[in-house]
């Protein structure tokens, strides 16, 4: 059975139904929780002189630790064998962060929010979820936002 999971949030309502879905699970199976938050590399052209680079990067990860803490603080009041993670994908797409993960962290389960977008949107925003799903080599648990 599944003692292993990753759960990939973002701080989006639909990350929050993924996370609450994985306790649940984690909960009836006595499986580990690792949440993780992968931070995006920011690119700026460089007549871009009016961004203060440093201190969107730390900005940025200072949003993924809140997250992060109030993940870990939702799992433990579970009372569920877990972990946090912050990752910055340095050029990276987050799909391949998220799937090189779950592989160092011996993951057997990847449970994702998806946003269930279809058509136009789709395909100018892209999936996060759908991209996980295509590529990852352990299964994977959609878990689909209200719409």
């Amino acid at each position: 059975m599944y003692q292993r999971i990753l759960v990939p949030i973002d701080g989006s309502a639909t990350s929050e139904y993924a996370l609450n879905e994985a306790i649940k699970f984690a909960q009836q199976h006595k499986a580990h929780i690792e949440a993780l938050h992968v931070i995006e590399d920011v690119l700026f052209s460089e007549n871009d002189d009016y961004i203060n680079y440093a201190e969107l990067v730390r900005s940025l990860r200072a949003n993924g630790e809140k997250i992060l803490a109030q993940a870990q603080n939702k799992m433990n009041q579970s009372g569920i064998e877990c972990e946090t993670k912050l990752l910055v994908a340095q050029g990276e797409r987050i799909v391949d962060v998220i799937i090189n993960e779950a592989k160092s962290n011996a993951a057997d389960l990847i449970i994702i929010g998806t946003h269930g977008r279809s058509g136009f949107s789709r395909i100018l925003l892209g999936s996060v979820a759908e991209g996980v799903a295509r590529t990852s080599h352990i299964p994977i648990l959609l878990i689909r936002g209200d719409k």
